[in-house]
Protein backbone atom coordinates (compact mmCIF):
# COMPACT_ATOMS: atom_id res chain seq x y z
CA UNK A 1 0.00 0.00 0.00
CA UNK A 2 1.92 3.33 -0.72
CA UNK A 3 1.33 6.73 1.02
CA UNK A 4 -1.61 7.84 -0.61
CA UNK A 5 -3.46 4.35 -0.40
CA UNK A 6 -2.13 4.77 3.77
CA UNK A 7 -3.86 8.60 3.77
CA UNK A 8 -6.99 7.51 1.85
CA UNK A 9 -7.43 4.55 4.75
CA UNK A 10 -6.34 6.43 7.03
CA UNK A 11 -8.87 9.59 6.49
CA UNK A 12 -11.75 7.44 6.04
CA UNK A 13 -11.44 5.59 9.74
CA UNK A 14 -10.50 9.08 11.01
CA UNK A 15 -13.72 10.68 10.25
CA UNK A 16 -15.68 7.29 10.27
CA UNK A 17 -14.84 7.37 14.12
CA UNK A 18 -16.01 11.05 15.10
CA UNK A 19 -19.06 10.29 12.92
CA UNK A 20 -20.36 7.09 14.17
CA UNK A 21 -18.87 7.81 17.42
CA UNK A 22 -21.54 11.01 17.26
CA UNK A 23 -24.05 9.15 15.71
CA UNK A 24 -24.27 5.22 15.98
CA UNK A 25 -23.54 2.99 13.24
CA UNK A 26 -26.65 2.38 11.41
CA UNK A 27 -27.69 6.08 11.03
CA UNK A 28 -24.71 6.91 9.41
CA UNK A 29 -23.99 6.40 5.79
CA UNK A 30 -20.87 5.52 3.88
CA UNK A 31 -21.55 8.37 1.80
CA UNK A 32 -21.45 10.73 4.84
CA UNK A 33 -18.02 9.41 5.73
CA UNK A 34 -16.43 9.58 2.83
CA UNK A 35 -17.33 13.37 1.55
CA UNK A 36 -15.83 13.87 5.16
CA UNK A 37 -12.85 12.32 4.36
CA UNK A 38 -12.97 13.62 1.02
CA UNK A 39 -12.33 10.35 0.02
CA UNK A 40 -14.22 9.09 -3.61
CA UNK A 41 -16.81 6.48 -3.21
CA UNK A 42 -15.22 3.81 -5.36
CA UNK A 43 -12.10 4.09 -3.57
CA UNK A 44 -13.86 2.79 -0.26
CA UNK A 45 -14.31 -0.42 -1.55
CA UNK A 46 -10.67 -0.46 -2.31
CA UNK A 47 -9.76 -1.15 1.70
CA UNK A 48 -13.42 -2.52 3.13
CA UNK A 49 -15.26 -5.30 1.41
CA UNK A 50 -18.51 -4.27 3.24
CA UNK A 51 -20.02 -1.56 5.69
CA UNK A 52 -19.69 -3.86 8.31
CA UNK A 53 -16.09 -5.36 7.37
CA UNK A 54 -14.66 -1.03 7.96
CA UNK A 55 -16.59 -1.42 11.26
CA UNK A 56 -14.68 -3.98 12.14
CA UNK A 57 -11.59 -2.08 11.16
CA UNK A 58 -12.96 0.84 12.76
CA UNK A 59 -13.38 -0.87 16.09
CA UNK A 60 -10.15 -2.65 16.06
CA UNK A 61 -8.05 0.75 15.11
CA UNK A 62 -9.86 2.25 18.13
CA UNK A 63 -9.18 -0.38 20.64
CA UNK A 64 -5.59 -0.29 19.48
CA UNK A 65 -5.16 3.21 20.22
CA UNK A 66 -7.15 2.89 23.50
CA UNK A 67 -4.81 0.05 24.33
CA UNK A 68 -1.84 2.18 23.50
CA UNK A 69 -2.82 4.95 26.24
CA UNK A 70 -3.48 2.49 29.06
CA UNK A 71 -0.62 0.75 28.56
CA UNK A 72 1.54 3.95 28.50
CA UNK A 73 -0.35 5.43 31.75
CA UNK A 74 0.05 1.93 33.54
CA UNK A 75 4.32 1.98 32.66
CA UNK A 76 4.51 5.95 33.42
CA UNK A 77 7.28 5.79 36.74
CA UNK A 78 6.75 6.91 40.35
CA UNK A 79 3.25 5.89 40.84
CA UNK A 80 1.95 3.43 42.74
CA UNK A 81 -0.70 0.89 40.51
CA UNK A 82 -3.52 2.30 42.87
CA UNK A 83 -2.80 5.92 41.81
CA UNK A 84 -2.38 4.87 38.03
CA UNK A 85 -5.76 2.68 38.16
CA UNK A 86 -7.38 6.09 39.48
CA UNK A 87 -5.95 7.87 37.30
CA UNK A 88 -7.34 5.68 34.54
CA UNK A 89 -10.54 6.32 35.55
CA UNK A 90 -10.61 9.71 36.15
CA UNK A 91 -9.67 9.64 32.31
CA UNK A 92 -12.72 7.81 31.33
CA UNK A 93 -14.64 10.55 33.54
CA UNK A 94 -13.07 12.89 31.29
CA UNK A 95 -13.85 11.32 28.35
CA UNK A 96 -17.43 10.66 28.87
CA UNK A 97 -18.11 13.87 30.41
CA UNK A 98 -15.87 16.84 28.90
CA UNK A 99 -14.75 15.27 25.65
CA UNK A 100 -16.10 17.57 22.00
CA UNK A 101 -14.53 13.98 20.31
CA UNK A 102 -17.10 11.44 20.38
CA UNK A 103 -15.12 9.18 19.10
CA UNK A 104 -13.22 8.67 21.78
CA UNK A 105 -16.32 7.12 23.53
CA UNK A 106 -16.45 4.59 20.44
CA UNK A 107 -17.09 1.09 22.73
CA UNK A 108 -19.48 2.69 24.89
CA UNK A 109 -21.39 4.08 21.75
CA UNK A 110 -21.34 0.96 19.91
CA UNK A 111 -21.57 -1.27 22.36
CA UNK A 112 -25.22 -2.17 22.91
CA UNK A 113 -26.20 -0.83 19.27
CA UNK A 114 -23.87 -3.60 16.90
CA UNK A 115 -23.79 -6.45 18.97
CA UNK A 116 -27.43 -7.35 17.57
CA UNK A 117 -26.76 -6.22 14.45
CA UNK A 118 -23.62 -7.43 13.33
CA UNK A 119 -21.30 -10.66 14.59
CA UNK A 120 -18.13 -9.41 13.28
CA UNK A 121 -18.47 -6.20 15.05
CA UNK A 122 -19.77 -7.78 18.13
CA UNK A 123 -16.34 -10.24 17.94
CA UNK A 124 -14.57 -6.98 17.36
CA UNK A 125 -15.93 -5.57 20.37
CA UNK A 126 -15.37 -8.53 22.28
CA UNK A 127 -11.87 -9.06 21.37
CA UNK A 128 -11.14 -4.95 22.51
CA UNK A 129 -13.20 -5.42 25.85
CA UNK A 130 -11.12 -9.00 26.58
CA UNK A 131 -7.52 -7.20 25.46
CA UNK A 132 -8.63 -4.19 27.97
CA UNK A 133 -9.49 -6.29 30.91
CA UNK A 134 -6.13 -8.42 30.37
CA UNK A 135 -4.51 -4.66 31.14
CA UNK A 136 -6.22 -3.96 34.21
CA UNK A 137 -5.68 -7.87 35.57
CA UNK A 138 -2.25 -7.31 35.17
CA UNK A 139 -2.20 -3.62 37.07
CA UNK A 140 -4.05 -4.88 39.42
CA UNK A 141 -1.79 -7.77 39.82
CA UNK A 142 1.35 -5.76 40.31
CA UNK A 143 -0.84 -3.29 42.76
CA UNK A 144 -1.25 -6.34 44.93
CA UNK A 145 2.64 -6.93 44.62
CA UNK A 146 3.41 -3.32 45.56
CA UNK A 147 1.54 -3.17 48.13
CA UNK A 148 -0.79 -0.22 46.77
CA UNK A 149 -4.19 -2.49 46.28
CA UNK A 150 -6.02 -4.72 49.04
CA UNK A 151 -8.44 -6.68 47.30
CA UNK A 152 -9.92 -10.13 48.40
CA UNK A 153 -11.14 -11.17 44.88
CA UNK A 154 -9.00 -12.85 41.80
CA UNK A 155 -7.55 -10.32 40.00
CA UNK A 156 -9.10 -11.33 36.22
CA UNK A 157 -12.55 -11.18 38.35
CA UNK A 158 -12.38 -7.78 39.66
CA UNK A 159 -11.01 -6.61 36.25
CA UNK A 160 -14.63 -7.99 34.62
CA UNK A 161 -16.65 -6.65 37.45
CA UNK A 162 -14.56 -3.37 37.22
CA UNK A 163 -14.87 -2.48 33.72
CA UNK A 164 -18.54 -4.12 33.66
CA UNK A 165 -19.48 -1.49 36.38
CA UNK A 166 -17.57 1.55 34.25
CA UNK A 167 -19.20 0.48 30.85
CA UNK A 168 -22.77 0.57 32.59
CA UNK A 169 -21.90 3.87 33.94
CA UNK A 170 -21.29 5.27 31.51
CA UNK A 171 -24.82 4.50 29.52
CA UNK A 172 -26.51 5.98 33.24
CA UNK A 173 -24.29 8.81 32.56
CA UNK A 174 -25.93 9.73 28.92
CA UNK A 175 -29.40 8.51 30.25
CA UNK A 176 -29.50 11.07 33.28
CA UNK A 177 -27.28 13.74 31.97
CA UNK A 178 -25.93 14.00 35.00
CA UNK A 179 -22.24 12.95 36.14
CA UNK A 180 -23.74 11.81 39.66
CA UNK A 181 -23.06 7.94 38.20
CA UNK A 182 -19.41 8.45 37.96
CA UNK A 183 -19.57 9.83 41.43
CA UNK A 184 -20.75 6.66 42.63
CA UNK A 185 -18.78 4.67 40.58
CA UNK A 186 -15.56 5.96 41.42
CA UNK A 187 -16.70 5.48 45.01
CA UNK A 188 -17.16 1.64 44.55
CA UNK A 189 -14.06 1.55 42.75
CA UNK A 190 -12.11 3.19 45.38
CA UNK A 191 -13.65 0.33 47.84
CA UNK A 192 -13.40 -2.76 45.84
CA UNK A 193 -9.81 -1.35 45.44
CA UNK A 194 -9.27 -0.64 49.13
CA UNK A 195 -8.90 2.41 48.98
CA UNK A 196 -5.53 2.40 50.66
CA UNK A 197 -5.71 6.37 50.03
CA UNK A 198 -7.87 9.49 48.78
CA UNK A 199 -6.96 10.07 45.05
CA UNK A 200 -7.31 13.44 43.65
CA UNK A 201 -10.65 12.94 41.91
CA UNK A 202 -12.33 15.91 40.48
CA UNK A 203 -15.66 15.64 39.34
CA UNK A 204 -18.05 18.68 37.59
CA UNK A 205 -21.61 17.88 39.59
CA UNK A 206 -23.08 19.34 36.24
CA UNK A 207 -24.50 18.12 33.32
CA UNK A 208 -22.67 15.10 31.45
CA UNK A 209 -22.47 14.61 27.79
Amino acid sequence: MNHTSKSARQAILERGQSIVGAKGFSAVGLNEILRAAEVPKGSFYHYFGSKDAFGVVLLDTYFDHYLQGMQQLFDQPGLSHYAKLMRYWQCWVDNHTGCTDAGKCLAVKLGAEVSDLSEPMRLALQRGTSRTIDLLTMALQRGAEDGSLTFEQAPDSLARRLYALWLGTSVMAKITRTTAPFAEALLLTRQLLGAPETPDIHIDRGTGK
